[in-house]
């Protein structure tokens, strides 16, 4: 059975709000060293986008008790916008080869919202091709954020060098039946195609009286088709994102998101994010399906522009599906910080996207 969330299942830190600021401290040195390279203002994690979507999200009809919460409380067909991306804060020849993102913002959704945020209209889902956060809490996540911020846009050519070493390395590993979030997170994650990747928002929220996970699955052949090919990146920096686009010049696509309820806090702890939930306790469950149809995914005319204005964020959503634990607190005053940021260097409004 899936368990209530009660407050006391939360459990703040005593300097929690200083580590929050220091963290948006460290992320906004990051965007303002791409900015003095650049010239333009970046997201501090998760810069370089490899393809905008737009789709539609529908619920699934006859959804027992347990799963018809939020959003998904009842069939109803959402429109999505969605950002692929991968994680540095620096636009990288995509050879240095980093964990995949996935925003995901559903459109018009109804619900009650948190208290300073009733003008708003959308659930955003953030998601990484990876089942566990790499650190367990905020403190540990910028311990290791303070580590990489200095690397921030030096020495890609050794970078790219490094990746292939930690790629050699990754394999080794997962040869052994293993796997390294670690070393996928410094730039040894397999060059493959980002459409046949599962993605995980990693980090719990309220599902209306429960808590939950998300996941989102590839379950059209074609996307299917894609898990685990290797893309030739040699002379093609942008090669993931000019896969995306080469996809969907000729396809639709078609994910499931399935939904993970918590039931047991010791093994499907709330605030350590490093711990994956064992899907033999609870499997993650489908409640909707997205589909995306045929598009160009991106523009180097428009893409730039539109994505500027774009902001996803956990904490656009309703109550039913607010953000709990350490690292989705942090969120809250990292992203907002790291969005102004962006919208004073660009002279952008990103305001919550409506259409």
């Amino acid at each position: 059975m899936p368990l209530r969330y009660h407050p006391s299942m939360e459990h703040a830190e005593p300097d929690e709000n200083a580590t929050f600021e220091e963290m948006a401290d460290t992320l906004r040195s990051i965007s303002k060293k791409t900015l003095a390279d650049g010239g333009h203002g970046l997201r501090s994690v998760h810069a370089k986008s490899q393809g905008l979507l737009k789709g539609e999200l529908s619920v699934l009809p006859q959804l027992p008790e347990a799963l018809a919460q939020g959003i998904f409380s009842e069939p109803r067909t959402m429109d999505v916008v969605m950002r692929l991306s991968t994680t540095p804060g620096d636009l990288l020849d995509d050879k240095v080869s980093t964990p995949r993102g996935m925003g995901v913002k559903v459109l018009d959704v109804q619900g009650e919202r948190l208290p300073g945020a009733h003008a708003e209209r959308t659930q955003d889902l953030v998601m990484i091709n990876g089942p566990a956060f790499g650190t367990s809490n905020a403190k540990a996540f910028l311990k290791n954020l303070k580590l990489l911020a200095p690397t921030t846009d030096k020495a890609e050519g050794l970078k790219k060098a490094l990746s292939a070493v930690l790629r050699g390395l990754e394999k080794v590993v997962e040869a052994a039946g293993g796997e390294s979030g670690t070393l996928k997170s410094l730039g040894g994650h397999p060059l493959t195609h980002i459409l046949g990747e599962i993605f995980y928002t990693q980090v719990p929220v309220l599902y209306g009286p429960y808590i939950a996970k998300f996941q989102l699955v590839p379950v059209s052949p074609n996307l299917l088709a894609l898990k685990g090919e290797v893309l030739d990146l040699h002379e093609h920096p942008n090669g993931i994102r000019d896969a995306v686009v080469a996809f969907f010049d000729q396809n639709d696509a078609e994910w499931e998101l399935r939904v993970q309820l918590c039931t047991d806090l010791p093994s499907m702890p709330i605030e350590d994010a490093a711990v994956r939930w064992p899907e033999e306790k609870s499997p993650f469950i489908a409640v909707a399906r997205l589909h995306v149809p045929r598009q160009i995914a991106w523009s180097d005319s428009e893409s730039p522009r539109q994505e500027d204005r774009l902001f996803f964020n956990p904490w656009h959503c309703i109550a039913a599906h607010r953000p709990v634990g350490s690292i989705m607190r942090a969120r809250k005053v990292a992203y907002d910080a790291s969005a102004k940021f962006r919208a004073a260097a660009n002279l952008v409004d990103i305001s919550e996207t409506t259409a």
